[in-house]
């Protein structure tokens, strides 16, 4: 790291500049210290901005690339082997099907999220458009937006962009939160803590959203037709939760981003069971500390057999 300064008329501005390698590229970062500092401000300001450069330049490693490496043919095997396993078979939704996943995604994904709407609630509303009583008008909103969201990624056929993201952002929150369907500003930070206060995800620094989002959209489409499906889905899904792009809503835009992926590879929508959101975390934990995929690739199996029961009950009745 390097002291820069810069002299405009009789102000002395300082930086502090790092440059570090990411992948192939050199990429550089310069936090600005302040003006016309004396040798002892400028000493301690310094000792802090480093902390903070070197904390941010772990973060943005961390995100930066979704596989780390390309998948080897042992590991394509094992997730080959994963399907089996949990005797995956492709099965394609009638059009009944479709409203019944749409109401039993939409229940558990904004619950999931902390909607107080319960299963029953949310079936009346988007069959009946009745409105329950004493629930807030945002999560009436959310449940209307999630089930819009569903029909949206159904019918198109647009490739996954940084456009496409905030599309389907702004199609869940449009009316519920003024920022539908805009990406952090800068200075935004997401901190995700527990109970006890200790940070347990932290999104990626502020400035870094709009790169870190292209790099995935881009991902994705180099590897859309070698990898298999449920990688693909897997993969946007849990690196766009490490990203944390928007303010608030990255669960639910993750959850159908993952499922378009799915839809576009002719496989069927997936359900994360409000009553698995546990183990939902902890694949995510599993993920961005270690980049390990199985936990998630496992826990979707797991719901593809569940979605499928409850389908055939629910469009028996």
């Amino acid at each position: 790291m390097f002291i820069e300064i810069r002299t405009i008329g009789k102000k002395k501005k300082y930086y502090l500049v790092h440059s570090f390698r990411q992948g192939k590229k050199v990429k550089k970062i310069r936090r600005y210290l302040g003006t016309n500092l004396n040798k002892q401000k400028l000493a301690e300001i310094k000792k802090i901005a480093e902390e903070q450069i070197l904390h941010r330049i772990k973060v943005v490693k961390k995100i930066a690339d979704p596989l780390l490496e390309v998948l080897s043919e042992s590991e394509l095997q094992n997730i080959k082997e994963l399907e089996a396993k949990y005797a995956f078979k492709v099965f394609h939704l009638s059009e009944q099907q479709w409203t019944a996943f749409s109401e039993i995604f939409t229940y558990n994904t904004n619950a999931i999220e902390g909607s107080e709407l319960n299963q029953k609630e949310v079936k009346d509303l988007l069959k009946k458009n009745k409105w329950p009583e004493y629930k807030s008008k945002e999560d009436i909103a959310e449940a209307y937006g999630v089930k819009e969201a569903i029909e949206f990624i159904r019918k198109t056929h647009e490739p996954i962009s940084i456009e496409f993201i905030k599309k389907i952002h702004e199609i869940v929150f449009k009316n519920s939160k003024e920022f539908a369907g805009k990406l952090r500003s800068k200075g935004t930070e997401v901190v995700v803590r527990d109970g006890l206060g200790n940070v347990i995800h932290q999104g990626a620094p502020s400035e870094k959203v709009l790169e870190l989002l292209k790099e995935l959209a881009n991902w994705h489409n180099q590897y859309k037709n070698k990898y298999p499906a449920i990688v693909l889905a897997a993969v946007m899904h849990n690196q766009f939760e490490n990203i944390h792009p928007f303010e608030d809503g990255n669960g639910r835009v993750g959850r159908i981003l993952m499922n378009y992926v799915l839809i576009q590879h002719k496989l069927p929508p997936i359900n994360i069971d409000f009553g698995k959101r546990k183990q939902y975390y902890a694949t995510l934990q599993e993920y961005e500390t270690k980049h390990n995929l199985r936990p998630t690739i496992e826990l979707m199996l797991e719901e593809y057999k569940t979605l499928k029961k409850q389908l055939k009950v629910t469009t028996k009745q």
